[in-house]
């Protein structure tokens, strides 16, 4: 058993609010230099980065998370995170059947660049990413476990987008072992004021749109295992309980 610092929660350059310098690699080099030892990467609605920032990851020694920072139908931002690479992937393919499609104007949201591990443009998503997908909050956990995920409502602290500011609450159900802030000093005010988090995991992210912004070793979880099979395993095993 060990203390791992972690960051659930980034933004690449493929969501059209993050920043261009956000590529894949240079997120997975900030956070080796940032003292982070488990690092997803949530674009808005899309793992298409995920295999780009994987190759950066691994080489920098860094255990990678695949995962997307879903909009449910309610417009509530919802994280959702993957076992495997192979499982996001065809969860992506899954939340793109059932996005609107409205073309995103550059000129207004920004780019959307899918890279390689090099740094090298491949592509760009045509369609607006930030666009919500006809998911709802209830139907979002299990469609997520169906390919080996988890999912989790995003910056409850926030008015944006935040569960509790669309909802009013924190809703019962569905059920979700986890809930994420991302202000630790908010957590003791928001077990008190919403008593079903009194018994869920609480998440810090930062929900990095800058390399600048990626969490640095602020906070752990307690895991094991040493290969990265062993720790993403682990990782899931506490986030689930």
């Amino acid at each position: 058993m060990g203390s791992f610092y972690y960051d659930l929660h980034t933004h690449s350059c493929l969501s059209p609010c993050g920043s261009n310098d956000a590529t894949p690699a240079s997120i997975a080099g900030f956070g080796v230099l940032n003292g982070l030892d488990i690092l997803a990467l949530t674009d808005h609605n899309t793992c298409a980065n995920c295999p780009a920032f994987f190759k950066a990851a691994r080489e920098y020694g860094l255990t990678p998370v695949a995962g997307m920072e879903l909009t449910t139908a309610e417009d509530i931002h919802a994280v959702c995170l993957f076992e495997t690479l192979e499982g996001a992937l065809d969860f992506d393919h899954e939340v793109e059947k059932r996005r609107m499609p409205v073309k995103n104007r550059e000129e207004i949201f920004g780019e959307q660049l899918i890279m390689n591990e090099n740094d090298e443009i491949i592509g760009r998503k045509e369609n607006l990413l930030i666009t919500a997908a006809d998911i709802s909050l209830e139907e979002a956990p299990a469609l997520a476990a169906q390919y080996g995920g988890l999912c989790y409502p995003a910056h409850i602290d926030r008015e944006a987008n935040g569960v509790i500011a669309v909802l009013g609450d924190f809703p019962p159900e569905p059920f979700f072992s986890c809930a994420e802030l991302r202000d630790k000093e908010n957590a003791a005010h928001y077990r008190a004021a919403y008593p079903v988090l009194q018994n869920k995991t609480l998440v810090f992210s930062s929900d990095a749109h800058r390399l600048a912004d990626i969490n640095g070793k602020e906070n752990c979880l307690a895991l094991e295992g040493e290969s990265e099979r062993e720790i993403i395993q682990s990782l899931f095993e506490r986030l689930r309980r």
